[in-house]
């Protein structure tokens, strides 16, 4: 009998009995935790929601529909009340050392998972310590009047009134099933914390392991209810510069590297080893004005700065190709995008009269804040911010700009500690309403999300009654008004709609990029 050398074994295996490789996926900042429905950043979602939890419903990026998760079907009530999820029987919650389920997903999970966001007298309420910002923001306390267990596999969602956008606020990582089994579990030991260090969930990777600023480190769900991931590890390599990234990649230290500079996009693609994948991106970046804050109170002054910037010539050098121009809340191949409402043209002459109409005839001082490191919103937020500096300043504005670190930038902006902030929103879908519910409307003001901390009576109906009818022509004419109040009240100084790019080696396969910034590594594969 003849024994096959490597290379040929190799070449006669079938690709499903070759021997999984790890896949390293340098990424620019730490998440905040895991326990997801306590925070809202996108970093946070990519290594939490997204590799560890499931929902009931998922949202397909390619298909641009809806599809089953952990509900296999559902049906709505006619008059839009109620919801009914009948939930599939194979799926399981992560088995580790610390936690070993006795039995799978039912009910009482996604019972419990709402119950905890929506009920102050539930024990795990409070465990919490700012509240659940997404849940909050897109108000389903208000929305949702009780989640009830018909039987093992069947819930039941009552809502107070119909929201033609429910279906779609969960697929947001804000609305992943918790295990009620385990909750109770930290509970009896007053072990509650936990939940954000050591979390369950149903989704294709476990976690093993988190050192911050270095590394998270998954290993594959053998219990994963959908195909089996196809690489033996996951690992998120911690790296804040983008040009390290790079190296990294090309080194082979990591196969996937996020979030890239546009130099280094044009880098890469001229290097045969690598492979660069993009598409146009479901985001905003913006500046957020603290309009609780003076002299941000003030529509004239944020104005003012909107009309002082040189927005092409930031792009330029910020983006190079990788953006368009932003005037408006989201992109302008959104549906409801009103394209009649002008952008604000440059004219430093112009903001100079209306700072002294507003009664700054000599301008002021004031702080912006911006993230040490670049990402798809920002990818170079020192030049960013010092740009804006440059621009301001000729027209009296003495602009500080103070680097915190995107976890701390996070926290206390939500708090509305801000005056200034570079900022960015990615929807979870192609509704409008992933952008105005919470960046714009009362409640998420309260909840943190509202990086402009406006509440307008007007634009809040406006949002809501958008929300309450299906009928997509009336929708988008209430959120073209919307968005004509966001503009002349100048909440934000739009900056970009950018292309999303990741880069890899030219052996993965199995990963494409997301115009909503997500990720799933679960079909990807190394050779």
């Amino acid at each position: 009998m003849k024994v096959l050398s490597a290379a040929l074994l190799a070449a006669w295996l079938p690709l499903g009995a070759m021997a999984a490789k790890p896949l390293t996926i340098c990424t620019d900042a730490n998440p905040e935790g895991f326990d997801v429905v306590q925070y809202n950043s996108l970093v946070t979602t990519n290594a939490s929601a997204d590799v560890l939890m499931s929902r009931l419903v998922e949202y397909d990026a390619a298909a641009g529909k809806l599809r089953p998760g952990l509900a296999r079907s559902w049906e709505a009530s006619p008059d839009g009340l109620s919801y009914t999820f009948h939930l599939r029987t194979d799926a399981a919650f992560h088995s580790t050392d610390y936690f070993k389920p006795t039995r799978k997903l039912n009910a009482d999970d996604v019972a419990f998972t709402f119950d905890r966001m929506l009920n102050p007298d539930n024990p795990w309420y409070k465990t919490a310590p700012a509240g659940y910002p997404h849940a909050q923001a897109m108000q389903f306390p208000k929305l949702i009047k009780a989640v009830r267990k018909l039987d093992a596999q069947t819930v039941r969602f009552e809502l107070n009134y119909p929201e033609a956008t429910f279906l779609s606020s969960l697929t947001m990582g804000f609305a992943s099933i918790y295990s009620a089994e385990y909750a109770a579990q930290l509970l009896a030991a007053g072990k509650t914390a936990e939940l954000n260090s050591k979390p369950i969930g149903t989704g294709p990777f476990i976690l093993k392991s988190f050192v911050k600023d270095a590394l998270v480190r998954y290993a594959p769900n053998p219990a994963y209810f959908g195909a089996k991931p196809k690489v033996s590890a996951l690992i998120y390599a911690i790296t804040p510069d983008s040009s390290v990234r790079l190296q990294k990649l090309r080194a082979g230290e990591c196969q996937i590297a996020l979030s890239p500079k546009p130099q280094d996009v044009q880098s890469a693609q001229a290097d045969a080893r690598l492979r660069v994948w993009q598409t146009p991106a479901f985001m905003t970046a913006f500046v957020a004005f603290n309009s609780q804050k003076k002299p941000l109170d003030s529509p004239q002054v944020r104005q003012a700065i909107n009309l002082a910037f040189d927005k092409a010539s930031y792009l330029k050098a910020v983006f190079g190709n990788g953006a368009i121009a932003a005037n408006l809340v989201y992109p302008p191949n959104t549906w409801s995008y009103d394209k009649t409402i002008k952008p604000y043209p440059y004219d430093p002459a112009q903001a100079k009269k209306l700072l002294a109409q507003a009664g700054y005839p000599d301008g002021f001082d004031i702080d912006v804040w911006v993230r040490p490191s670049g990402s798809t919103l920002n990818p170079s937020p020192k030049a960013g911010a010092e740009m804006l500096q440059a621009d301001l300043a000729k027209v009296g504005i003495r602009l500080r700009i103070q680097v915190l670190e995107w976890g701390e930038l996070i926290k206390r902006g939500k708090a509305g500690e801000h005056q200034m902030l570079f900022m960015g929103w990615a929807g979870d879908n192609g509704d409008p309403d992933n952008f105005l519910t919470p960046q714009f409307s009362c409640s998420a003001v309260q909840s943190g999300t509202n990086f402009a901390r406006h509440c307008d009576a007007r634009l809040d109906k406006l949002i809501a009654d958008g929300k309450k009818t299906a009928d997509f022509k009336a929708r988008g004419k209430l959120y073209q008004s919307a968005q004509r109040l966001i503009h002349d009240q100048a909440l934000w100084l739009p900056l970009a709609h950018p292309t999303a790019y990741v880069l890899a080696r030219k052996e993965v396969s199995g990963f494409a990029v997301n115009p909503y910034g997500r990720v799933d590594f679960s079909a990807a594969a190394v050779k």
